[in-house]
């Protein structure tokens, strides 16, 4: 095939997810389901006829691409909303994977003892699938919580996208340390690697802790390269943003650590840190991320085999329930046993455990190394997956809503002024909300301190220009420009707006 012919079938493939994004706002799809059907139409069982079946070139795609996704997630996520629920967040990212994966784990065996007895599969192979599915999936809840039809009270949001950013590293450990397993049991060979479950607990807090640690000195020393460098052209700061994605990922998993974490903490310490471009960065990764969202799921359901899918359905939709229905609510259950949360929010939480591309990617690693009925559990994921995606992904906001969990979702809309901190002025942009405090006062009565100025007032849906003598009203938001002094005097008056 030429060059010019593989262009034009992966723009044409990416344009097509694109415009499906639309579709799936009108019909309420999740949009990766969309993705993920563009490219099962495109694969060998569809109209496009493609063949793609090279697991190895997959799993390396899909891990730079989640790694992009899960640094996007983390530069997103505010650390004042992530430290309330840190504790929690941090516990369904690890212990209650580790029961989902073994919960699953357990029920898969015996299931497939007696739908599939001629297959003979292991307990050790049935853990490896479970492990493969135990986390949410990032991307997957990234795109339902942050799009724009999504609101939920009190700590749930952060609490779930801190979760799901989280929690696919401890799936990634789990499914790496059971691939070494079912490898050994299958060759014989007590000598290979990671053989011992018992060394499954020393493992995991080294690879984290050396993620961790990784991740945040990359972040830390990115931020201060982005405010002493000083570039000659503007353009190569989004190229060290490029850069710094790959190096922390790489980086972190050539010294035993663990790629996916580092990114998710490198990012977090970026969006929560002050460098010039700031904005600028971080509009470019979330571009980043949705365009690997794209190539991550389209390029899974190419992969995928649609008839083998099918030939699967009663034992994937026999696993799918029972980790939707019983394995991820008990898992969730159990980590929150001494948290805050009430009964209705500890149900939202175990309903919010959509699959994504993530297990897929995952179920490439059996693939690679040519384990036992691979494929079988590729197809098995793929359909426990669509079935989470569609039921999960479509029930979320009827199920807050049933759980008054839920809250009026205010559209904001795009800002046709922003701020970008390029070193040269000593201020920064904030959004401020107007309370009872200043209602129907003006502009001049509201006594701003001095080097604080409004550049725009927004007001259901609209924004006007400022005037002193323009009247407020409570609910306006006002976008100020000043010092980060004059910024600290005016939230004594207005109240901050949450980014």
């Amino acid at each position: 095939m030429q060059l010019a012919t593989i262009l034009v079938i992966l723009a044409v493939v990416i344009l097509i997810c694109l415009l499906s994004s639309k579709i799936s706002s009108w019909l309420n799809l999740p949009t990766l389901l969309l993705f993920l059907g563009v490219g099962m139409l495109f694969g060998s069982d569809g109209i496009g006829g493609l063949e793609f079946s090279n697991a190895i070139a997959a799993n390396y795609i899909g891990s730079v691409a989640m790694a992009f996704i899960l640094f996007s997630g983390g530069f997103d996520t505010r650390w004042k909303s992530v430290r309330k629920v840190l504790l929690t967040g941090s516990i369904l990212s690890s212990l209650s994977v580790l029961l989902t994966a073994i919960f699953v784990g357990l029920f898969a065996w015996g299931t497939l003892q007696w739908l599939l007895p001629e297959k003979k599969v292991s307990l050790s192979w049935c853990l490896l699938l479970g492990s493969i599915i135990s986390s949410t999936d990032a991307a997957a809840v990234f795109a339902i919580l942050r799009s724009r039809r999504v609101s939920l009270s009190g700590k749930l949001q952060p609490l779930l996208e801190f979760e799901s950013g989280s929690n696919d590293p401890m799936a990634a450990f789990l499914t790496i340390f059971m691939v070494g397993v079912v490898a050994a049991e299958s060759t014989g060979s007590p000598a290979m690697p990671f053989v011992g479950y018992w060394m499954i607990v020393p493992m995991f807090l080294l690879k984290m802790s050396l993620g961790i640690v990784f991740g945040w000195l990359l972040g830390k020393g990115t931020v201060l390269i982005y405010n002493k460098i000083d570039f000659e052209y503007d353009g190569l700061y989004y190229v060290l943003a490029f850069v710094t994605v790959i190096l922390t990922f790489a980086g972190a998993e050539w010294i035993g650590g663990n790629g996916f974490i580092a990114v998710y903490v490198a990012g977090m310490v970026m969006g929560n840190s002050s460098f010039i471009f700031h904005n600028g960065i971080g509009k470019l990764y979330d571009g980043f991320a949705w365009l690997m969202q794209v190539i991550l799921f389209s390029m899974l359901g190419l992969l995928s085999f649609p008839r083998q899918i099918w030939q699967v359905k009663w034992i994937g939709l026999a696993i799918a329930g029972f980790l939707m229905l019983f394995a991820r609510p008990m898992a969730v259950f159990i980590g929150m046993l001494r948290s805050r949360f009430n009964y209705q929010e500890r149900l939202l939480v175990s309903w919010v455990g959509l699959r994504g591309g993530a297990p897929i990617m995952l179920a490439t690693f059996p693939l690679m190394v040519k384990l036992d009925h691979a494929e079988l559990m590729f197809h098995i994921v793929f359909f426990i997956v669509l079935s989470s995606v569609l039921l999960q992904g479509m029930t979320i906001m009827p199920l807050a809503r049933f759980l008054k969990l839920d809250l009026p979702f205010r559209k904001n809309p795009r800002i046709p002024l922003s701020f970008e901190n390029t070193g040269t002025v000593d201020a920064a942009s904030r959004e401020f909300l107007v309370d009872e405090r200043a209602d129907k006062q003006t502009l001049a009565q509201l006594g701003l301190p001095k080097g604080a100025l409004v550049m725009l007032i927004r007001r259901d849906g609209k924004f006007l220009i400022p005037q002193g003598n323009t009247p407020l009203q409570r609910g306006d938001c006002l976008m100020i420009m000043g010092s980060d002094k004059a910024l600290e005097q005016t939230a004594l008056l207005l109240q901050e707006k949450e980014r």
